[in-house]
């Protein structure tokens, strides 16, 4: 019998950990305004918002946005499911409705078989369906190294866009899906060991939470992805001017995050988020270890939104700018 195939061992790093530290990319794109076009851009690159905004009428704007990444489990399906629900999470944290987007894929023609890249494909294809999103074609090259994703487009009500820059101080701020899927990736790709709780999570859509979000007049919010809740957190406090209180208490996890964190299981991009978010945040009396977890790089994780939603967690809120941006108490 032949061994199976572990995808994670062709990534340097996995699912939203293998992004450009937060750091360096906005030193990499400091100066880089969006090139003019003709429609009204309602969101752009001023404040790093999970997808890009134009208007095309006074109901309608079109949202875009592209996401892809290295392996993040070895099953070659659910890392398509999961990349996929990943690249549409963008459109869902905007307040929008994906209506069509093209795969994005990377692979080693030489080395992994089609076969496996068409499972990758497949993944993709039944979350689209399942989003009610039309999944049509796409683009392919040949690379060292396997790389999966959307390009995707939706649409929003102008009145309805949930941005970073839109907080106001008093209001709570809740997750509406739990951390810890970073550590598990990273003990998944060391050991072999899987945890299904973890890809139940990065393959469940964020299309219900946007929806009732938009429904309860949320208008600031960001999914949780590369940058971990504190990166995000980060953005969001800096984009409305404000700061962010996050009660480590109330934060959930996944079962065995805990463990994973104190067996070693941390990604560099997890340790760089932290390095990142620390000069201005306030973590008082906050352990290592919930510095760690609050840090994680999610992959496909959950809406980070002002105001209540039901069956979210309340884990903070706005406060008026201070002295740090992010207060972890």
């Amino acid at each position: 019998m032949t061994e199976p195939v572990r995808l994670t061992r062709y990534a340097r790093g996995g699912g939203c950990a293998c992004k450009i530290p937060p750091g360096e990319l906005e030193t990499m794109v400091a100066g880089l305004g969006p090139a003019t076009g003709t429609a009204e851009l309602l969101v752009g690159l001023d404040h790093g918002d999970d997808a890009a905004v134009v208007r095309l009428d006074e109901r309608t704007g079109l949202v875009t946005t592209a996401d892809f990444f290295t392996p993040v489990v070895d099953d070659a399906y659910d890392w398509g499911r999961i990349a996929a629900t990943n690249a549409l999470s963008d459109v869902y944290a905007m307040g929008g409705t994906p209506l069509v987007a093209l795969n994005l894929l990377c692979w080693p023609r030489d080395v992994l078989p089609l076969e496996l890249a068409r499972e990758v494909l497949r993944g993709g294809q039944d979350v689209a369906r399942d989003a009610g999103c039309h999944l049509a074609g796409g683009h392919s090259v040949d690379d060292e190294g396997p790389k999966y994703g959307l390009a995707v487009t939706g649409v929003v009500r102008p009145e309805e866009l949930i941005t970073l820059d839109a907080g106001r101080a008093g209001l709570p701020l809740s997750l509406t899906k739990p951390l810890g899927v970073g550590v598990l990736n990273t003990r998944h790709k060391a050991t072999g060991e899987s945890f299904p709780e973890a890809v139940a999570a990065m393959t469940t859509l964020n299309r219900d939470a946007a929806r009732a979000a938009v429904a309860a007049g949320v208008r600031c919010g960001t999914d949780v992805t590369g940058f971990g809740l504190l990166g995000h957190a980060s953005k969001l406090a800096r984009a409305s001017r404000l700061t962010v209180a996050i009660d480590a208490a109330r934060v959930p996890y996944l079962a065995g995050a805990r463990e994973a964190v104190r067996d070693g299981h941390v990604s560099g991009g997890s340790r760089r988020n932290l390095e990142w978010v620390t000069p201005w945040t306030d973590f008082g009396r906050v352990a290592e270890e919930d510095r760690l977890l609050l840090a994680d790089a999610q992959t496909s994780g959950g809406l980070l939104v002002a105001g209540e939603l039901p069956g979210a967690t309340v884990v903070g809120e706005l406060l008026p700018p201070g002295a740090h941006r992010v207060l972890v108490r």
